[in-house]
């Protein structure tokens, strides 16, 4: 027995070292060199990436300017936002959207909401939410995949329903009555700073809960920490203001004393729960044409997110209705993929980095692009347009986005019908556009995707 052992252990080694690719080799390596040397091109290409940005030499001008122009379908906005440096891209996009609603009521050429004011409250309502979390699951292992995932703290990033939760809570108000900060606009330091104080309270909540303690006098100091941090960072938030205008026929209105919740009662019409986000994710653990549950346990607000997971030509017709209908929509893409943000371009044709670099492909399908970690939904934005082939089919879509006017066209961007299918993920869509299957799919139970295993 010992001896068949030894043979066995021997004739793995010789198959390990009879194993070309087992380990790099010397011998390798020189193979590798040689078939690079014959490389037609390569040289070439090392010479134009040695000093030039490769955003700059991937662009495919001519297959960019195919991509402009009108479209077929347009609804009209109020200008563009700059998020600048920080991650509010979610909020943005959903105050565009109300803001909308707000201009059109008022007669307002231009128009834009303090995404200040949500900011604040959406950081504190993280703070709380993951001080919270802390307690009520501080008997589970520190290292687990929910305390992991708590302890991954407050950032600027969120979704729709996060966005309607801080709207229904606290209200809206016009920009000019809370403004931008420098800290509110160039969030990275202040969020990194104010995760190591929550990481450090989270450690000491779950200390006093493990030894018995009521933890819940101290975490009132924390929070009112936290508050004072944030106040002296982005101004404490208004309670009260005028909201004084004159409407694009130069008549002068004026209304006192609103709060924020008057504010959006008054000027926001519509629930915003008639709104509902449509995915297309075709992983392995979230089925088409089911309800999906996002983040199994509590999020960083306190609501789950409901959304419901459709073929992608079905999200499609959906976001094509609300254009039509003269409503703009809500989405979330992966920006990072074959993106010309000078240019306001997104299409793998038009970008073409893989063909600076050898020409491989890194194409894959959408579900696995998700499990494997190599796409994600990066950015929010809203589609404002739809362009139309000579079948009616589209093939180009108009967005708005938060990066301010010297990007793009004035800030507007474009994707092509490539782009939208491959890395497009959610889309907001009114409920009155849903055909009667899908409203029917809602109401079933919904398929729970853990925080620590979505894709989303």
């Amino acid at each position: 027995f010992i001896w068949y052992n030894r043979i066995a252990a021997l004739k793995q080694r010789n198959a390990e070292r009879m194993n070309p690719m087992k380990e790099l080799t010397p011998d390798l390596l020189q193979e590798f060199s040689r078939s690079y040397a014959q490389k037609d091109g390569a040289q070439t290409l090392h010479t134009m990436l040695y000093k030039t940005d490769m955003a700059d030499l991937s662009y495919v001008p001519l297959k960019g300017a195919a991509l402009k122009g009108a479209f077929s379908v347009e609804v009209k906005t109020r200008g563009i936002t700059a998020q600048e440096q920080s991650g509010r891209c979610w909020l943005f996009a959903a105050l565009n959207i109300l803001r909308e609603k707000v201009a059109e009521k008022c007669k307002l050429v231009e128009f834009e909401l303090s995404q200040n004011y949500l900011s604040f409250y959406d950081k504190l309502e993280k703070s709380n939410n993951v001080l919270q979390m802390v307690i009520d699951h501080a008997h589970e292992p520190i290292k687990g995949e929910l305390m992991q995932y708590v302890l991954q703290g407050v950032a600027d990033g969120g979704y729709w329903c996060e966005a309607v939760d801080l709207v229904e809570k606290y209200g809206v108000v016009p920009k000019q009555v809370q403004p931008e900060t420098y800290q509110s606009s160039h969030t990275a330091r202040f969020v990194s700073t104010i995760n190591r104080l929550v990481r450090k309270d989270a450690w000491e909540l779950r200390e006093l809960v493990l030894a018995g303690k009521d933890p819940y006098a101290r975490k009132k100091e924390m929070m009112q920490e936290i508050y004072d941090a944030q106040c002296i960072a982005f101004g404490e938030p208004v309670q009260t203001f005028d909201f004084s205008y004159r409407d694009k026929d130069k008549v002068y209105h004026e209304e006192r004393n609103l709060t924020p919740l008057d504010f959006y009662h008054q000027y926001v019409e519509g629930s915003l729960r008639d709104y509902v986000a449509i995915v297309n994710e075709p992983t392995e653990i979230m089925p088409l044409n089911k309800p999906i549950q996002f983040h199994g346990v509590e999020n960083m607000v306190g609501r789950d997110m409901l959304a419901l997971n459709l073929p992608q030509k079905e999200m499609e017709a959906l976001c094509v209705k609300q254009l039509e209908a003269g409503d703009a929509i809500w989405f979330a893409c992966d920006a990072g993929a074959y993106g010309a943000r000078k240019e306001g371009v997104w299409d793998p044709e038009s970008v073409c980095c893989e063909a600076l670099l050898g020409g491989f492909s890194t194409a894959m399908p959408k579900g696995r692009r998700l499990e494997y970690n190599s796409s994600s939904a990066t950015h929010a934005m809203i589609l404002v347009g739809v362009h139309f082939d000579e079948t009616g089919v589209p093939d180009r879509w108009k967005i708005e986005n938060s990066w301010g006017k010297d990007v793009g066209d004035g800030g507007y961007f474009v994707c092509s019908e490539k782009y939208f299918e491959d890395f497009v993920y959610e889309a907001v869509i009114h409920k009155k556009h849903l055909t009667e299957a899908q409203r029917k799919m809602l109401e079933e139970e919904p398929v729970i995707i853990n925080a620590w295993d979505e894709d989303h």
